[in-house]
């Protein structure tokens, strides 16, 4: 989706000198050169197939891992995790510089951990210490794998209540489409060569039952998606016809040809023809296709289940900060673009800074998934982690190579409970976890295939964080995505005028480098969800 030429918006960056470190919100330098590959942007992503809907679908289409393709490594182990094991699961542990949830900077020191299954390790009950910040493609990797674990169970829905789940059976065609041979246009059916005895009549109307053969050299008027009689040879639209009154003839002003302007039964598709495979989104078409084959429900994935638990004692919910409090961009951010991804979202609960209502919420918890913002760090009412370790949760990534959003987490509580993703507390650093961690874990929760990546060189150069990826707010113009502004852990308002996300690689990337785009859910033009819409 390219956005039309233009004049450059002031919230866009404008390129300036070189910096060896972190830049989060400066213009752009460092060279840093991606393999080629596609520069244009997908123009659908295809339905996916998969297999019954008893279960995990078993086939379910080409996935992608969700790794920036070509981007450069991820640099020292203080910075990154590698697989002892299992392909895309952290194993590795060091020291690691890490921003908090509140913007503050700390030093994490290394310790051992036991080694998880499948990866990560329990969450330490003090927090003391951290393991190596996982790689940004490997955590995202870990995420979709996570999600597409789970067997999917199926429903039936009325079409009504349809919309943006994904099938968990193919819809076959329950009739030929047409049924009957109909009339594409309003005029004559005429059987044999013209000209032909015809009456100024009511003629052949759509929704009518069978009619009789039609005699050669007669015509008869004819509706659109009326049913075209027996014997009849063509139908002749009303503009190339002439009536003539006084001898009852119908002429035709142009040459007929057998067959034209009449839709044959089948020929949309036959009774028993697969129309749309397991995997596929239902759209507003695939609603109308469902309803035109004949059905009356479908059987779809249930929505993942999302509660939403917003910490922090400094949120307002309402008017002007002041004295040191401030407005929760979160909780009314994020159920939206939850929804938006296909997920069923609870309404958000704030539970300020409270390590015992955490607790009670963790527990009491029936959702497939769980986020929380802020408290992911190590601060003095930095309680995720504690209370996490409490109830025997297992971490399996605690930390992610990514700038913005490098203390995000993913967990699985114990005894079979749902995944938690502990985002950042700062606005852009939580959206950078929401789709590092949560989208890809959703994607697979809901049964809908993994995202194919694409590739669009950038309009100029982009700082680089120098050891790990970075997520810059974009906005496709012509060919090229331009970065913006105001793109600080802090900040909205680069990503509110954005309609994706760049991955640069560690050290930046030059002028005309191809980077991976994270399309934004309601500026795609793949994805289809109810939430776009609603």
């Amino acid at each position: 989706m390219s956005t039309p030429p233009g004049p450059a918006s002031s919230d866009e960056e404008t390129p300036g000198p070189a910096s060896p470190g972190p830049a989060p919100s400066g213009p752009a330098s460092g060279p840093a050169t991606l393999g080629p590959s596609a520069t244009s942007r997908p123009a659908s992503a295809g339905p996916a197939s998969a297999g019954p809907a008893s279960g995990r679908p078993a086939s379910p289409g080409p996935r992608a891992s969700g790794s920036s393709q070509g981007a450069a490594a991820p640099g020292p182990a203080a910075h990154s995790s590698e697989a002892s094991g299992t392909p895309g699961i952290p194993g590795a542990s060091g020291t690691s510089n890490t921003s908090d949830a509140r913007g503050t900077h700390r030093t994490s020191h290394s310790h051992s951990t036991p080694e998880p299954s499948p990866a990560g390790g329990s969450a330490s009950s003090t927090h003391s210490h951290r393991t190596a910040a996982t790689a940004w493609s490997r955590a995202r990797g870990l995420a979709g794998a996570l999600g597409r674990e789970a067997p999917l169970a199926a429903h039936r829905l009325p079409l009504n209540r349809a919309l943006g789940h994904v099938l968990a059976e193919a819809v076959v065609a329950l009739t030929d489409l047409p049924s009957f041979d109909t009339s594409a246009m309003d005029g004559w059916v005429v059987a044999g060569p013209g000209p032909w005895a015809a009456a100024q009549a009511e003629g052949l109307l759509a929704g009518r039952g069978a009619v009789s053969p039609l005699p050669d050299g007669e015509a008869l008027r004819i509706a659109t998606g009326a049913r075209i009689p027996a014997e009849a040879t063509a139908v002749i639209r009303s503009e190339h016809a002439h009536f003539d009154e006084v001898r009852g003839l119908l002429h035709a002003t142009r040459e007929v040809v057998p067959g034209q302007d009449i839709r044959p039964r089948a020929q949309e598709c036959r009774s028993g023809d697969e129309l749309l495979p397991v995997g596929t989104v239902v759209t507003p078409p695939v609603l109308g296709l469902a309803a035109a084959a004949g059905y009356d429900a479908l059987v779809v994935v249930p929505r993942p289940r999302v509660d939403i638990f917003v910490l922090g004692d400094e949120l307002l919910t309402a008017g002007l900060p002041h004295e040191g409090l401030i407005r929760d961009a979160l909780g009314p951010m994020l159920g939206p673009w939850l929804q938006a991804l296909g997920a069923e979202v609870a309404e958000p609960r704030r539970l300020g800074d409270d390590a015992a209502a955490l607790h009670d919420a963790l527990v009491s918890s029936d959702a497939d998934l769980i986020l929380t913002t802020g408290g992911t760090a190590a601060g003095p009412v930095d309680h995720v982690h504690p209370v996490l370790a409490r109830i025997g949760a297992e971490l399996l990534v605690d930390g992610v190579a990514v700038r913005p959003g490098h203390p995000m987490l993913l967990a699985r509580l114990a005894g079979g409970g749902p995944c938690l993703v502990g985002l950042p507390g700062n606005p852009l650093a939580a959206v950078s976890g929401l789709l590092t961690l949560a989208e890809p874990l959703l994607r697979g929760l809901a049964g809908r295939a993994a995202q194919n990546p694409y590739r669009t060189p950038v309009h100029q150069e982009v700082h680089g964080h120098p050891h790990d990826t970075r997520l810059v707010p974009v906005v496709h113009r012509d060919d090229k995505v331009v970065p913006l502004h105001y793109n600080g852990p802090a900040m909205l308002r680069g990503i509110a005028a954005a309609d994706g996300l760049a991955v640069v690689p560690p050290g930046g990337v030059r002028s005309g480098t191809e980077v991976e785009i994270l399309d934004l859910p309601w500026a795609s033009a793949t994805p289809w969800t109810e939430g776009c819409f609603t």
